[in-house]
C-alpha cells in the first residue's frame, strides 16, 4: 500500500512546535508623531488617527508583538488615546467587540522614543534593537532574513514606523539598524503606515 503523508493539520502542528522551541525575543511596536516630515521637509508633530490605532493593533496582536506605542509629545493626543482605549477596553466597546478590545489592550503611548527606550530596558533588563523603517535605503541597513535570525537567536526588537512623510534624520541617525523598504512590482511604496506594519510583522514573523 502506499506510504501515507502526513496531514496538514498534523505538519502545522509540526511548525508550531519547531516555532515553540525556538528561544526568541520580545517585539515591540512604535508608532512616532514627532519627529517627522511633513512633504515640505519640515519636522512636525503629527495628529493621532483612529484607523491607525486599531488596525495597527490588531496587526500586533496577530503576530505575537509584547507592545505597541504612540510616540508624541502632545499630552492631548495622549489623553484622546487614553480616551479611545476606555472605550474599547474597559467601557461598552469592550463589551461588544471583545477581539478589538483583547488587541488594543496592548497599546499604550510614551513622550519621546527614548523614554520609551528607557522604559522597555527597565522592564527587560536590556535595550531592544532600534530599527527604524523607511520608503528609502540609507545607512545601516539590514535584511529581513538577517533581522528575523537575531530576533530568533533571542534579541529584543523596537520597530520604528513614522507618520507624516516618514520619521525625522534625527531618528534615524540614533537608530542601530534601518530595515529595507518595501518593494513591490514597481518603484512606487507610498504605502499607509497600517499596511506597512502588516507587511513588515508578516515577512519577519508570518508563517
Amino acid at each position: 500500500p502506499p506510504k501515507s503523508t502526513p496531514s496538514n493539520s498534523s505538519a502545522a502542528s509540526d511548525v508550531y512546535k519547531r516555532q515553540e522551541s525556538v528561544d526568541s525575543g520580545k517585539v515591540y511596536l512604535a508608532l512616532v508623531h514627532y519627529p517627522v516630515y511633513n512633504k515640505n521637509k519640515n519636522v512636525i508633530i503629527t495628529a493621532l488617527t483612529n484607523l491607525d490605532v486599531h488596525d495597527i493593533a490588531r496587526a500586533a496582536k496577530t503576530y505575537g508583538v509584547e507592545r505597541f506605542y504612540i510616540v508624541t509629545p502632545s499630552e492631548s493626543q495622549r489623553r484622546l488615546l487614553q480616551r479611545i482605549l476606555k472605550h474599547w477596553v474597559t467601557g461598552i466597546g469592550g463589551e461588544y467587540n471583545p477581539t478589538r478590545k483583547e488587541a488594543l489592550e496592548l497599546v499604550d503611548s510614551a513622550e519621546t522614543l527614548e523614554k520609551l527606550i528607557d522604559r522597555i530596558v527597565q522592564k527587560d533588563g536590556t535595550r531592544p534593537l532600534v530599527v527604524v523603517t523607511s520608503a528609502k535605503k540609507g545607512d545601516k541597513l539590514i535584511f529581513y532574513s538577517t533581522l528575523k535570525k537575531k530576533f530568533e537567536d533571542g534579541s529584543n526588537l523596537l520597530l520604528v514606523f513614522g507618520t507624516g512623510w516618514g520619521l525625522a534624520e534625527e531618528v534615524l541617525r540614533k537608530a542601530d539598524f534601518l530595515l529595507e523598504p518595501i518593494y513591490g512590482i514597481g518603484e512606487y511604496n507610498h504605502l499607509a503606515v497600517r499596511s506597512a506594519v502588516a507587511i513588515v510583522l508578516d515577512r519577519l514573523f508570518g508563517r
